[in-house]
């Protein structure tokens, strides 16, 4: 018996934990499963046709397809085409997006022979022993789906007919096993893991608000995977716990456990709910060792209706209490997030719960737009809120009652001009110049994508420096000229000049940064100087003056000679240290 176990992923340095947790599972109980039970690993920038021809070559007996927003247009396409040239293969699909109308995708894709809803460790093992109980048996259709149908938590076609079994109870999630002693098939990709599973809240656009058993794993287990992690120096863990931080003697146990064990090489990821970390776990973070954890948080909207009227459970107040807590301690990165196409945000109302959050001044600022998931509460009051999606995945907002098409583009052009100027921290210090300017950042960043809809930047691959210039032509055609200020253009320059030299070892200077301002003399004096005394280079004692030369920079800013150490970054930022010559 063949069975593969197949995920196409977004990028390569992802990677689908529940295909490996569906195969440690079975070959848990059965060791054979292990061999026999084999895992393909795609992306959806792989041309159709080279997956297609490799999962030929495959042979399988039995397909399984791990389903996601991401990837099920993809894998959509592959089935219809699979069922042609694999006739006698049993195709079954599994996850999210095909969970909960698990009917209606049998309905459209007569290639499939069934579905796996919800949770399947238990399905697919149940799944794996049928089949191989049943291999090279001629069985009866008859006699196959009544087997079938002692199976829970399954959708399959009996011919024409579609049968749905009972849904199965959800698992204890220690039984769930630990997929990554294998470190070497993770090599270069991302490690998730999960320490609880389900969520405590109702929030009406998410699909964990279906699930309402929110259970965890032993904190014994988990400590002993976290360290597992640690000792192998994986760079990021993460965690893809809905809420990390619902129950507060697990997410202090664990925030303990990595401080007290980190070694300086892992970080860990974490989604929160910020206005429920209390007193002591906001104590212990701050303590941790500066890029040891992340927090996501999703804001989502400020606007209190709006909060009310998605089931969302948050203290905005408080919110803004924790993330200045947080931010003050100066360790960890902060990643929040807003969705535009809510019920009651307008554009202004948008506009308000963008400034408010841009004030904490997070190290991401993630604007998403609303995706209208198959199963969720959302889904049912499109005609109330006069919801209008996209049909194709991920089924992102169109319009609403309150939100008309054509703000939407204009909030998209909004999104590309944060993801650019804001997320990528390569324009810090001149961002937060030009917000001296426009006084709102809302407005800042409109004027900004209004000017690159203008001049066709748009839908252009433009190079880092090139960001840099347009940049620099916005404040000198838009900014300086339109807006009334006291900062001249010079002081932009050498903002811009700055950030450049903040990320980039430059050694050939673009055309905005003009000539250096550090003479050749100037320049040799204090390399010479440094090789002898590293007054300002601590570890680089083995290298010469002209090695030094190579892997630092100096830079004549406003009068004062700053030196860029690209060795020694902030691990927030990946700014590199500078230090001010005297």
């Amino acid at each position: 018996m063949n069975i593969l176990l197949t995920a196409i992923n977004a990028k390569y340095i992802h990677s689908n934990l529940a295909v490996y947790s569906l195969r440690a599972y079975a070959a848990g109980k059965c060791e054979r499963y292990k061999e026999e039970i084999g895992i393909a690993e795609y992306t959806i920038n792989q041309p159709l046709d080279q997956i297609l021809m490799d999962l030929y070559k495959r042979k399988p007996e039995v397909l399984c397809f791990s389903c996601y927003l991401w990837n099920i247009e993809y894998v959509e396409q592959l089935v219809a085409e699979l069922g042609k040239i694999m006739p006698q293969t049993d195709i079954w699909l599994g996850g999210p997006e095909v969970s909960y109308h698990a009917s209606h995708m049998l309905e459209q894709f007569p290639q499939v022979y069934g579905i796996m809803r919800g949770e399947g460790e238990e399905t697919f093992l149940e799944l794996a022993e049928f089949y191989y109980n049943n291999s090279g048996k001629s069985l009866e259709q008859c006699e196959k789906v009544q087997r079938l149908k002692e199976i829970v938590g399954i959708t399959f076609r009996d011919g024409e007919e579609i049968i749905e079994t009972a849904d199965r109870s959800v698992m204890d999630l220690s039984k769930v096993p630990f997929v990554y002693e294998d470190l070497d098939v993770f090599k270069n990709k991302i490690i998730y893991y999960e320490s609880s599973r389900g969520c405590p809240f109702s929030c009406s656009y998410c699909l964990s608000s279906i699930d309402k058993c929110l259970r965890f794993r032993d904190l014994e287990l988990v400590k002993k995977e976290l360290q597992f992690f640690i000792d192998h120096e994986i760079p990021q863990v993460k965690f893809v716990d809905r809420t990390f931080n619902c129950k507060h003697s697990h997410s202090m146990e664990i925030w303990s456990y990595i401080k007290e064990h980190d070694k300086g090489k892992t970080n860990f990821h974490f989604e929160v709910a910020a206005d429920l970390l209390n007193e002591e776990e906001l104590n212990l973070i701050s303590t941790m060792r500066p890029g040891l954890i992340q927090l996501e948080i999703g804001v989502q909207s400020t606007n209190e209706q709006t909060i009310k009227e998605i089931h969302r459970t948050m203290k905005f107040s408080q919110v803004i209490e924790v993330v200045n807590r947080v931010h003050a301690a100066k360790n960890i990165h902060q990643h929040l997030d807003l969705i535009a196409g809510l019920p009651f945000e307008d554009y202004n109302s948008f506009h308000k719960s963008f400034c408010d959050v841009y004030a904490l001044r997070p190290e991401q600022l993630q604007l998403g737009f609303l995706k209208v998931l198959k199963g969720s509460y959302m889904e049912e009051k499109t005609k109330d809120y006069e919801l209008l999606y996209q049909n194709r995945p991920p089924y992102e907002v169109l319009s609403t009652k309150w939100l008309p098409y054509s703000d939407v583009i204009r909030l998209k052009g909004l999104e590309e001009m944060v993801e650019v100027y804001y997320n990528s921290r390569q324009f810090e210090h001149t961002m937060e110049l030009l917000e001296q300017v426009f006084g709102d950042a809302f407005v800042m960043f409109e004027e900004m994508s209004n000017y690159y809809e203008e001049h066709g930047y748009y839908g252009v691959n433009h190079n880092r420096v090139a960001r840099y210039e347009i940049l620099y032509a916005f404040i000198k055609e838009v900014a300086l000229v339109q807006y009334e200020t006291l900062l001249t253009e010079e002081q932009f320059r050498q903002t811009l000049v700055m950030d450049l030299y903040l990320r980039e070892n430059m050694k050939n200077r673009p055309a905005f940064a003009g000539d250096s301002l550090v003479s050749k003399e100037v320049e040799r004096t204090f390399y010479d100087t440094e090789a002898e005394e590293h007054q300002y280079l601590k570890g680089y004692e083995k290298y010469d003056k002209r090695q030094l030369r190579k892997m630092t920079h100096l830079e004549n800013i406003d009068g004062h000679l700053i030196l860029f150490d690209y060795q020694n970054r902030n691990p927030l930022t990946n700014q590199a240290t500078t230090y001010e010559v005297i």
